[in-house]
């Protein structure tokens, strides 16, 4: 586990849809099939890498956004306006725009893995990409990403009503027009982060707990690893695993992302503005086992997103600090950050809590 975290966090970084996530891709491809060829005994044992195309930043996409509430209320448009605060809640929601096209013009992929066979699916998941750094990541400023975000949704929503008086909407053209600005600048200068927590320990616990599933199988069940691309950008990867029909509707998902350091917990739900609550049998087990807190996550989303918006049974496993994730898409987030042991335990609670669903 510990030998394919440090070849992870061995590359400069592994940003969506770029060169290095594919180089990380075939790493994690050719590590799957090295140590775990398959056998006689595992006849369904196979790994693959399914191809979809992503943006390599938001960044791209929330600029138009910007550009559009900031010209609707320059212009008094409340019509262009509401397509921008559309935009908004479509981008931070998971939902789809006529637009996406325009971004989704990287390769990216999954490595898929899938072992054992029986009428039930357990899938394994974690993202292998990692996200570009922004100010509002700061460690003095990260506690209140949340509040940023959910002023940037308020005056988003209200901006078309606003539209309709001059001076209120100019004002708030011009606060989506700076915004643009800033996102402009971040996506000429800020760089990729190494993702040591951000989520190579992730990838690391679901690799660890799918060997020890392969090697003693779970009765009954089909295991599936999913390391996805894209997450850092919309959660590309898992939408598209989702929507390829690979996934059955009453599949089990364990998603692992951010567990190198700080207090664990399993997430209740996820959603930054559509709230999705988890349900089924990985949270019933996890409500019944000592060793991590619930929690009811509005910070970020995860890639259960697209599962949880479907009505798929799926639980994350998180830790945080201070109710931040730690070193959180900063370029602190290197292997120096991640305490080892965090990251041993959070596997010991991920296999107590699959050993009892049989």
């Amino acid at each position: 586990m510990r030998h394919l975290w440090e070849e992870l966090c061995a590359l400069p970084h592994r940003g969506s849809a770029t060169a290095c996530e594919a180089l990380a891709a075939r790493k994690l491809k050719a590590y799957l099939e090295q140590t775990s060829p398959r056998t006689s005994e595992d006849p369904e044992y196979q790994v693959e890498v399914q191809p979809f195309m992503a943006p390599r930043s938001y960044g791209p996409e929330l600029i138009l956004i910007s550009l559009l509430l900031a010209l609707g209320g320059w212009l008094g448009l409340w019509w262009l306006a509401l397509v921008g605060a559309l935009g908004f809640w479509a981008h931070f929601s998971g939902w789809w725009v006529p637009w996406r096209k325009l971004f989704d013009r990287y390769p990216s992929q999954n490595v898929l893995a899938q072992t054992g066979q029986g009428r039930k699916t357990l899938v394994l998941m974690a993202h292998y990409d990692t996200a570009k750094t922004f100010f509002l990541y700061h460690p003095k400023r990260v506690r209140f990403f949340r509040h940023n975000f959910l002023i940037n949704a308020a005056l988003a929503t209200l901006l078309p009503l606003g539209a309709l008086w001059t001076g209120v909407s100019q004002l708030l053209g011009l606060y989506f027009l700076v915004q643009a600005v800033l996102l402009a600048l971040r996506e000429l200068g800020a760089p990729y982060v190494n993702g040591a927590n951000d989520n190579a320990t992730g990838v690391a616990v679901a690799v660890a707990l799918f060997e020890e599933l392969r090697r003693d199988p779970l009765p009954d069940h089909r295991v599936v690893l999913a390391l996805t691309g894209s997450e850092e950008v919309g959660a590309k990867g898992a939408e598209f695993l989702v929507r390829s029909g690979r996934i059955p509707p009453d599949a089990l998902v364990l998603n692992i992302d951010n567990v190198g350091q700080g207090e664990l917990f399993y997430a209740t739900g996820e959603g930054m503005l559509v709230y999705h609550a988890y349900r089924g049998a990985l949270l019933e087990r996890a409500r019944a086992t000592p060793g991590a807190q619930p929690l009811a996550y509005r910070l970020a989303y995860f890639d259960t997103r697209p599962f949880a918006a479907r009505k798929i049974p799926c639980l994350t496993l998180i830790r945080l600090k201070n109710g931040i994730p730690p070193n959180w898409h900063w370029p602190t987030d290197r292997p120096d950050g991640v305490d080892w042991e965090a990251v041993q335990e959070t596997l010991f609670y991920a296999r107590a809590l699959v050993r009892q669903l049989v």
